[in-house]
């Protein structure tokens, strides 16, 4: 657990572990808290690495400052640098995987492996409104969580974990929800992405890709990782059937499989 200073903003992350590194890029509403019940398993054999972009989690906060997606691309690298380290396994989930995108087409040579879950190559109308959708809700905890929530998972998850939920729910709405700071935060970091557009450049991803979709993700549709597979030119695409938005959440056995497996497959 350490911070390091990018751009006189202070930045957390976690480096877990011995072995081939991998790195994993948080979902747009995620922390590095969020990946708890993954650690074990991606730290046993490897060097699991953890970080908050800026506006997430525990690092600083951009109170009042405007900026895209090549900013915490930028992060990355400079993270890189702080532990010394010149080759990177990148594990991009849905906000993580557009930054993880951008990050490997200015960085082919750093990125060894790169594995992209339920994300997409551009924001287009659709998703700009529902982005927007989120903003407008902010006012209301409980408004925020039907606006943001249901839609993550899959309909099959989401009524048969319904106790789960509930607790969810209310986890969510007397917390981060509730906490004006964090939904100032999550404005900025939902328009940070609203430009993201990288289709035209996905030629230049040069390593060996896994893309990853789910078959109920109604948030970043089939159609979005299909166009990912057709224009990154080393890259498998992976179909996850009856899962949504949240794989890691719905199939976490699979998620940590497909991990390590296209990770150290030699």
């Amino acid at each position: 657990m350490a911070f390091f200073d990018f751009k006189g903003k202070q930045v957390y992350y976690e480096a877990i572990g011995e072995g081939k590194p991998i790195l994993i890029l948080n979902g747009i509403m995620m922390s590095t808290a969020s990946w708890g019940i993954f650690v074990e398993a991606f730290s046993k054999n490897n060097k699991l690495i953890l970080v908050d972009f800026l506006d997430q989690g525990k690092s600083e906060k951009l109170e009042g400052l405007d900026y895209d997606q090549g900013l915490q691309s930028e992060l990355i690298l400079e993270l890189l640098k702080e532990l010394s380290m010149d080759k990177i396994n990148i594990v991009g989930i849905s906000y993580g995987g557009e930054v993880a995108q951008r990050f490997a087409i200015e960085n082919p040579d750093i990125v060894e492996r790169l594995l992209l879950f339920n994300t997409t190559s551009k924001t287009g109308p659709w998703l700009r409104d529902i982005g927007e959708g989120w903003n407008l809700s902010i006012d209301n905890p409980m408004n925020y969580y039907l606006t943001t929530i249901p839609v993550i998972y899959s309909p099959g998850f989401y009524e048969k974990n319904q106790q789960w939920m509930e607790g969810r729910k209310k986890i969510l709405t007397a917390g981060p929800f509730n906490d004006k700071e964090f939904l100032k935060a999550m404005v900025r970091l939902t328009r940070s992405a609203e430009n993201h557009d990288t289709e035209k450049e996905l030629h230049k991803i040069k390593c060996p890709t896994l893309i990853v979709g789910g078959e109920e993700d109604y948030l970043t549709p089939l159609r979005e990782q299909r166009i990912l597979k057709d224009r990154i030119p080393n890259s498998e695409l992976v179909i996850l059937s009856g899962c949504g938005h949240a794989s890691m959440y719905e199939k976490p056995s699979l998620f940590i499989s497909l991990v390590l497996g296209f990770v150290n497959n030699v």
